[in-house]
């Protein structure tokens, strides 16, 4: 069966090079034989969190917010990809995430963080492993962090240099860890409904 995976980026700076690494995270996941798609929180432009996408009766969310909550529900895992805002999250993909609870319930999230500096956006990933956890989501314990994003990727989300190496050479377990959650939480919702 073919992992259907979204890839969620959250920058809304003009110049963004994260989305370099969401493109290639999607392109190499979808290289596995996955189904990926790239959820740009900047692309769908949610407003500020006002209502949650439960709150609205039955039909009546905005078309941005309806689409996205399907394209959750559907989905199998998520890849969340963060940059690292004064040791914390990125407030575009926090409010995109904010809008939605129950959709996100009993699938696997793994964690891809990236800085300017060596500190490779850690702090946010740690962050964003509570966050998803209180979420409802179980967070896979292999993370990708990407230390100088500007040399690790050209353009087009290409890795170049010594970061474009070693984002390469840590992919495969990233994307195994992933693939070995997203089979088992299949599995297991196939074996018994979950508890709520």
């Amino acid at each position: 069966m073919t992992d259907s995976i979204l890839v969620f980026y959250g920058s809304y700076r003009s110049d963004r090079l994260g989305i370099r690494l969401a493109h290639y995270i999607v392109a190499a996941l979808n290289a596995r034989g996955a189904r990926a798609e790239l959820i740009d929180a900047q692309a769908i432009g949610l407003p500020m969190l006002d209502r949650m996408y439960k709150e609205y009766p039955a039909g009546s969310a905005p078309p941005a917010l309806e689409t996205l909550a399907g394209k959750i529900k559907a989905a199998d895992a998520f890849v969340f990809v963060t940059g690292e805002y004064n040791w914390s999250v990125q407030p575009g993909l926090k409010n995109l995430t904010d809008h939605f609870l129950e959709e996100w319930f009993w699938r696997p999230a793994a964690i891809a963080s990236y800085s300017a500096g060596r500190t490779a956006g850690v702090r946010a990933g740690t962050a964003w492993h509570g966050i998803l956890s209180e979420m409802g989501m179980v967070v896979v314990s292999s993370t990708l962090a990407v230390g100088g994003i500007a040399a690790a990727f050209d353009a087009e989300g290409l890795p170049t240099g010594d970061g474009g190496a070693a984002v390469t050479h840590a992919f495969p377990r990233f994307a195994d860890d992933l693939a070995w959650w997203t089979e088992a939480t299949r599995a297991q919702k196939a074996r018994r409904a979950p508890p709520y």
